[in-house]
């Protein structure tokens, strides 16, 4: 008996051991590529031409002079992306959030056919309706302008879908009945007591949110022609202008500034992802 408790803990130590191995592997994989990328943001275009290196180089100021110096202004550009995801993302977590408590909320006879309608509206690509967008947005002299980067995030039927899933799962409906015997109204619930218990899912789509608007370029190239508007995605787009002479580490340096902001956002709202996993993990 003793024999075969040694064995089992022997297996569970070697099967610890190789999971622990394949995720050293995977995590190794997934940070290569960003990485290299920072890497070649300090090495020069020769360097970078000549073959892959995972060391830095001592070219990374004169990179981003060679940046600094082209017909745009990056820091503009930078801020001008940040304004955009910024303003979109709270948009969009806002009043999806909003939209799934009504959904979950309020019992009424076409909220089965208004969330099929919501499905249905993920299945338009975004291209398909360019064409039209931009003519109404030429109507309004909404070109060269902000607003219809951000004000189109309010509807975002894929965030509708995952906060009404969430809801699902987590709301308890005696919580939104006790509060409205309390007086609460229907906003100051939402605001209060519903949306801090969505602060997973709500994080947790921030990140997409944030990230799917900082490296949107079609919309941006479509919309914005004044280059003090331009966005980060459209100038390292550009910095390939020249067909002459590409300064690859540049290049690389408007990459790395571009997805700076991505981190920091991540590691900013990942502890409230951890904390919605451990309270799904919790059984009463």
């Amino acid at each position: 008996m003793a024999t075969i408790q040694k064995s089992g803990t022997a297996n569970r130590k070697i099967i610890k051991t190789i999971i622990y191995i394949v995720c050293i592997l995977l995590a190794v994989l997934s940070i290569l590529p960003f990485w290299i990328m920072f890497v070649n943001a300090t090495r020069s275009t020769p360097e970078i031409q000549s073959g892959l290196s995972l060391l830095p180089s001592t070219h990374m100021m004169s990179n981003l002079r060679v940046l600094l110096d082209k017909s745009f202004d990056p820091i503009q550009g930078f801020l001008n992306s940040f304004i955009i995801s910024s303003a979109a993302t709270l948009c969009t977590v806002y009043f999806s959030s909003l939209a799934a408590y009504g959904l979950v909320t309020y019992n009424w006879r076409l909220r089965g056919p208004f969330f099929t309608f919501i499905m249905c509206v993920m299945l338009i690509p975004s291209q398909a309706s360019a064409i039209g967008f931009y003519q109404f947005m030429y109507k309004l002299h909404w070109t060269n302008n902000f607003l219809p980067l951000i004000l189109p995030a309010i509807a975002a039927p894929a965030v509708v879908f995952f906060m009404r899933q969430y809801l699902l799962a987590t709301l308890s409906l005696e919580i939104v009945e006790a509060s409205r015997v309390d007086g609460s109204g229907e906003f100051s619930t939402f605001n209060r007591i519903i949306l801090p218990l969505m602060m997973p899912a709500v994080a947790t789509q921030a990140i997409f949110a944030f990230v799917a608007n900082w490296n949107n370029l079609f919309m941006p190239l479509i919309l914005l022609t004044q280059k003090e508007k331009y966005t980060m995605p459209i100038m390292v787009s550009l910095l390939r202008g020249d067909i002459y002479r590409v300064e690859f580490g540049s290049i690389y340096m408007g990459l790395a500034l571009t997805a700076l902001p991505l981190f920091v956002v991540y590691f900013l709202l990942s502890r409230y992802i951890i904390a919605g996993v451990a309270l799904g993990g919790v059984k009463e």
